[in-house]
């Protein structure tokens, strides 16, 4: 919403943003701090509310930064792609794509070679884009996550668009592995949006790292070892991926999908603790 449809903010509450009664994670913070990033009228009554000295000091930290800035280097070009990408994702997804791609190809390979043994494709498949929000939450892969959680927007938001490159990096490849094999990729489309809300959900109570972890190793260890303990086509018939994963039980999928994208959705302000960063 742009700054001339949005409202002012109250003068109360920026009367207490001044005086520093709100807390850094009360959630009117966050959508003040949102909205002064937009509105110089609100963020000039704020300025007023500040001490004479504080005012005064305020002033003169900006005189001198006019002035460098003036006689300093210009100003780097705006780059959209740059700029796209450090609002939607990180650098450090990079490499994660790279791996997700190769294991759907290993997966693939595994199907085509091995018909008669349970897909491989479809146990892959609903925890696949698991790895890359670990990877795109992780203060491990991101050295500047510090300064990415001290932001206004650094929780349910910046999670929600990270979440939709992962899952836009994810879902072709296996669309594409899907059609290959004659398989409809819509049976594990919502498969895959349940498990990336419940690892959103899970993530607000132990960080999403290790949500990613939990989730996705317990469908691959559980799944994974009743499928591939046999290759009979007894076993591929009754494969948990086979059996979960299929026409009738998505309905099934999709009111699960729903109702954990609303949880989440209630647990936002849980989502900018640093617990969610692991």
């Amino acid at each position: 919403m742009t700054a001339h449809v949005a409202p002012h903010v109250a003068p109360a509450a920026l009367a207490a943003y001044a005086a520093g009664t709100l807390g850094p994670d009360h959630a009117a913070t966050w959508t003040l701090e949102v909205h002064l990033e937009r509105c110089a009228q609100c963020r000039a009554r704020l300025a007023e509310l500040a001490d004479p000295p504080l005012r005064a000091l305020l002033d003169d930290t900006r005189t001198a930064i006019l002035a460098q800035a003036r006689g300093g280097p210009r100003p780097v070009p705006s780059r959209p792609l740059r700029r796209w990408r450090l609002r939607w994702t990180d650098w450090s997804v990079s490499g994660w794509a790279a791996m997700t791609c190769t294991a759907i190809l290993a997966a693939v390979l595994l199907d085509v070679n091995y018909p008669d043994r349970p897909s491989a494709v479809l146990l892959l498949a609903p925890v696949a884009p698991l790895a890359g929000l670990a990877v795109a939450w992780s203060r491990r892969a991101n050295p500047a996550w510090e300064m990415i959680a001290g932001t206004a927007r650094a929780g349910l938001e910046l999670l929600l668009r990270r979440t939709l490159a992962v899952l836009a990096l994810v879902l072709p490849p296996l669309a594409v592995a899907g059609l290959a094999l004659g398989r409809n990729p819509a049976l594990w489309l919502l498969p895959c949006l349940t498990f990336t809300a419940a690892t959103l959900l899970l993530g607000s109570r132990i960080g999403v790292p290790l949500a990613a972890v939990v989730l996705g190793g317990g469908w691959l260890a559980g799944a994974g070892a009743v499928s591939f303990a046999h290759g009979t086509a007894a076993a591929f018939a009754t494969a948990p991926a086979e059996a979960l994963m299929r026409a009738e039980t998505m309905p099934v999928w999709a009111a699960a999908a729903a109702v954990l994208a609303l949880l989440t959705a209630l647990r936002a302000d849980h989502l900018r603790s640093p617990v969610t960063w692991r």
